[in-house]
């Protein structure tokens, strides 16, 4: 067995702190020259619009459109997708997208306000954001699933207008991707990507409406970009690599441990895949069961790097430490692979996901479980959370004061203003007090 195949650490180690640090370290690329080649294609879009965007389109992706009108995918097209993919991966689609929506409309929120004695009225008003723009990465990748994870809960919220963008280099479009947005609902689908997508969102063209927040993945370009027009626009989030971590009993079958680590690490390079379990002899079962499968993937050779330098199988002193652990680390996906995972869930402080039993892979949730798969990365479940419809909501406060309502707030406002040395504060609240 290859001793290179995957970190082993011991959390009773005296270094072990610094050598978890050290694993865990990663940051988004900084690329000055990426940013440099970013910052134009944004100015060039934002300037020249539709004529900016047509030329980047035809220089990076090879085509050879003459209008943007050759760029926008009709209405006819998606539905003709949903008679290009076979009836199973329809059905697929379908029962996922149903179940994301059905789980999204617990998440919606709604407006309320109340009554005080003397008649002022205090409240929130809730409303959806008019536009999105959806990015979704086009070509060789297909990702219907990003799709719907990103589209079902912005029209469970009741966006207005959703529009997708998504590259076609060389003309090539994935039929199960506009199949996917056909069903989740999207209202439009224009075949752009990269940094020139993300600018025509952000600051509309003639053919794009300017949308009110980006939603989505893509890669360093993409990222880049969304980074630049953050005020503009909101964002989702910068998410870093893909990342799973498994608690483990020592109970569970190693080969399905070894198949759910894999199920991240196959993502990409950069992915983490970490298992925590206080049997030693269990981690070694999982090891080998790790030396035996890795060679049997299709995409091995991805997960053979990640693994290699990101990916640990650490022995922990008990369960409890490896809560500890976990929360530390703030993982995207964590799995409780134990006898009572709901004992543990109330003790789980930071996780983007959390996977309860032997019986629930990641894999479930990346499709078709429910929950959102757009998650918070690189430690920073500690502060965030899953996409969801409230990403797509907004909330206005509201207030209407009644005259002895006003009387009185306005003693308090005109204290507080007098002191803070704003006089037309104060005197516009005091014209309110009641002699």
């Amino acid at each position: 067995m290859s001793e290179t195949l995957i970190t082993r650490l011991d959390a009773s180690q005296s270094d072990f702190k610094q050598r978890l640090d050290e694993l865990l370290a990663w940051e988004s690329v900084s690329d000055t020259r990426v940013a440099s080649v970013v910052d134009d294609i944004l100015h060039q879009v934002k300037t020249r619009g539709d004529a900016a965007v047509l030329e980047f389109t035809n220089k990076f992706d090879r085509r050879s459109a003459k209008s943007m009108d050759e760029l926008v995918v009709t209405a006819d097209q998606l539905k003709n997708a949903l008679t290009q993919i076979t009836p199973e991966q329809r059905k697929a689609l379908e029962v996922a997208a149903e179940r994301i929506r059905s789980y999204h409309k617990h998440q919606l929120q709604t407006s309320w306000k109340y009554t005080e004695a003397d008649g002022t009225v205090l409240g929130q008003q809730i409303s959806a954001m008019e536009r999105v723009g959806l990015y979704v990465p086009g070509g060789k990748a297909s990702y219907p699933s990003s799709v719907l994870m990103n589209a079902v809960p912005a029209k469970v919220a009741g966006v207005d207008e959703l529009t997708m963008v998504v590259p076609a280099p060389d003309g090539e479009l994935s039929p199960m991707v506009l199949a996917a947005a056909a069903i989740a609902g999207v209202d439009r689908v224009i075949t752009i990507g990269g940094a020139q997508a993300v600018a025509a969102l952000a600051y509309g063209t003639e053919t794009i409406a300017k949308v009110d927040k980006i939603v989505g993945p893509g890669n360093i370009y993409v990222a880049t970009a969304k980074r630049a027009v953050f005020g503009q626009v909101a964002i989702d989030m910068i998410a870093g690599p893909s990342e799973i971590l498994v608690i483990c009993d020592g109970l569970t079958d190693p080969d399905w441990i070894a198949m759910d680590l894999f199920s991240q690490a196959e993502h990409d390079e950069q992915a983490q895949a970490i298992l925590l379990c206080p049997d030693a002899e269990y981690l070694d079962k999982v090891e080998a069961s790790i030396a035996r499968l890795l060679p049997t993937l299709s995409r091995n050779e991805i997960a053979t790097t990640s693994l290699k330098n990101r990916g640990a199988l650490i022995k922990v002193a008990d369960i409890e430490e490896a809560v500890e652990v976990s929360n530390r680390i703030a993982p995207e996906h964590l799995e409780l692979s134990v006898a009572d995972p709901e004992l543990l869930l109330p003790k789980i402080r930071h996780a983007g996901a959390i996977f309860m039993g032997r019986f629930t892979p990641e894999a479930l949730g990346d499709y078709c479980a429910g929950p959102n798969h757009v998650l918070p990365t690189s430690g920073t479940a500690r502060f965030s959370s899953p996409l969801g419809v409230y990403d797509f909501q907004k909330r206005s406060s509201i207030i209407m004061c009644s005259a002895a309502g006003a009387s009185e707030l306005s003693k308090v406002a005109s204290v507080l203003a007098r002191s803070e040395y704003l006089e037309a504060h104060a005197r516009s609240a005091e014209y309110r007090i009641k002699d």
